[in-house]
C-alpha cells in the first residue's frame, strides 16, 4: 500500500480544525479564548486565553504519528524561543498579570485525542 504525504493546504485545513478544537476544549475547561492566532515578526501564538486573570499563551501541535516523538518533542528550544518573542510583544504596553505557558497537543482530531500540559515551559 502506497501512502501520500498530505499537502500544504491539507496540513493547514487539518491545523485549523486542531486550533478549534483546543479552542473549544480550553473553552469547557473554563478559559476564554482571547486571541487567535497571533503573528509577529519572528513569532506566533496559537491561541492566547485568560485562566481567571492568568494569560496564557497555547502552543496547540497536532501529530498524528510518533514516529519521530510526537507532538510535544515537536515544540523545540527553537519554537519555544518564537513563543515567547510574540509573547513579550503581546505583553508590552499591558497591565502586568500572571502568565504562563501551555500546550495543547493532540493525536487526532477529537476531544479523546487531546492532552492539555499546563506551564509546558517557562520564559525564563
Amino acid at each position: 500500500m502506497q501512502v501520500k504525504s498530505q499537502t500544504g493546504k491539507d496540513r493547514r485545513s487539518s491545523g485549523e480544525r486542531a486550533e478549534a478544537l483546543a479552542a473549544a476544549y480550553l473553552e469547557r475547561q473554563g478559559l476564554r479564548i482571547l486571541e487567535r492566532n497571533y503573528r509577529v515578526r519572528g513569532g506566533e501564538i496559537d491561541l492566547i486565553c485568560d485562566d481567571h486573570g492568568c494569560l496564557v499563551f497555547v502552543e496547540v501541535r497536532l501529530r498524528t504519528s510518533s514516529r519521530f516523538g510526537g507532538a510535544a518533542a515537536s515544540i523545540t528550544t527553537t519554537k519555544q524561543r518564537r513563543l515567547i518573542l510574540a509573547a513579550r510583544h503581546y505583553l508590552s504596553g499591558r497591565r502586568e498579570q500572571p502568565c504562563r505557558f501551555d500546550a495543547v497537543l493532540l493525536s487526532g482530531l477529537t476531544d479523546n485525542d487531546i492532552e492539555w500540559i499546563r506551564n509546558a515551559f517557562d520564559a525564563f
